[in-house]
């Protein structure tokens, strides 16, 4: 329900912002490489029934028309003709100018050290600037939550994988689809190029975290091994060296260190243009032009966390977007809004409760990172 909300918000962002956010309802193709994944397909499409998406299952001939040139027989692929794209570095600041002309201030380079409570409730929060005084705050701090959760002892079971992707030169493919299979996925640029990313693997540096949220992680890490690289090294040391707490006065880890930008893996980004260039062999003409990776913030079950905080009234989560925070931004934004001002939520909430990794209902793991 939250993607279809999301994609319905996409169509048209553009017009209710004055500007463009770059968004294009081009379609999605995943390609199968065995009768096995297509069996994957068929499930999720069944799991998909009543849910207002039109996807639906191609045979290998479909697949080579939809995207031809490829160099590899397909099984076959499942299709989504109504799913889009858009591009981070134009919608947000379009966002971000739509709300200042809504009245909304916004604070570059002002890192919130943490809340400040009355009564056992949020009466305000205190930045690296000063302080400001409000009833509700929302924490949509993504990778950083769960440390700045643990200094006011919330508990949010959160780690972090590094997705590294690349952008290739302008090409032209005759088409528009984002399409996936095998071991690459590739997106259109409006710059003529495409974003190009290895379909499955991640990387998860061992952290002290690691450890002590193992048993929240067990069955993810057993459904999701072939998809993960386990790495040790100064990602641990850097962990293990960043304060939990701190006094509000005091300087924070969210000020020491800014931004969260770690290096391409490059091993897994070139096995990812090997069998893209394999597989359809017109990428050769497109030189990589730039490469790239992010920390994404991972819940147990990768599905993101959109509620309030029942021991801290007036705190709010927005985060665990496990790499789907973009595309699914719209709705999320419009969901956390509705909680936040007592409005009739736009979906269900209860996928998303926090209470899931209190309680034990947690949703049983049914995706990958």
């Amino acid at each position: 329900p939250l993607i279809v909300e999301s994609l319905k918000t996409w169509r048209t962002l553009d017009q209710r912002l004055g500007e463009a956010t770059g968004f294009k309802q081009c379609g999605i193709l995943y390609m199968a490489e065995s009768e096995a994944e297509m069996a994957g397909h068929e499930a999720f499409i069944e799991q998909a029934k009543g849910y207002q998406l039109d996807s639906h299952l191609l045979s290998s001939r479909g697949v080579d028309e939809l995207v031809p040139g490829s160099a590899k027989v397909w099984a076959g692929g499942m299709f989504t003709p109504s799913d889009g794209r858009a591009e981070p570095q134009m919608a947000a600041p379009a966002l971000a100018r739509a709300a200042q002309r809504k009245g909304a201030t916004i604070h570059n380079q002002c890192a919130v050290r943490g809340i400040e409570t009355r009564g056992g409730r949020v009466c305000g929060v205190v930045t690296e600037k000063g302080p400001i005084l409000c009833n509700s705050v929302v924490l949509a701090g993504g990778a950083w939550s769960r440390l700045f959760c643990g200094n006011h002892d919330v508990f949010l079971p959160q780690l972090k994988v590094v997705n590294s992707v690349m952008r290739t030169g302008p090409l032209d493919l005759g088409h528009e689809l984002t399409f996936a299979g095998g071991g690459f996925a590739a997106r259109k640029r409006l710059d003529g190029g495409y974003t190009v990313s290895h379909l499955n693997l991640s990387v998860a540096d061992i952290v002290p975290d690691s450890f002590r949220l193992l048993a929240h992680y067990w069955p993810t890490l057993l459904h999701e091994w072939r998809n993960l690289q386990l790495r040790l090294g100064q990602r641990f040391l850097t962990e293990a060296t960043t304060p939990s707490h701190w006094q509000l006065e005091e300087v924070s880890p969210f000020e020491s260190t800014r931004v969260l930008d770690p290096k391409p893996v490059a091993s897994i980004l070139d096995r990812a243009e090997t069998e893209l260039k394999a597989t359809f062999p017109r990428f050769r003409e497109a030189p990589i032009i730039e490469k790239w990776a992010g920390l994404i913030d991972v819940t147990p079950d990768a599905v993101p966390v959109i509620d309030e905080v029942e021991k801290l009234p007036g705190l709010f989560l927005a985060t665990g977007f496990s790499g789907h925070g973009f595309g699914i931004g719209p709705g999320a934004g419009r969901l956390m809004a509705d909680l936040v001002s007592g409005a009739r939520p736009i979906v269900d909430p209860t996928p998303f409760r926090y209470t899931r990794f209190i309680d034990g209902t947690r949703l049983a793991v049914m995706t990958g990172f």
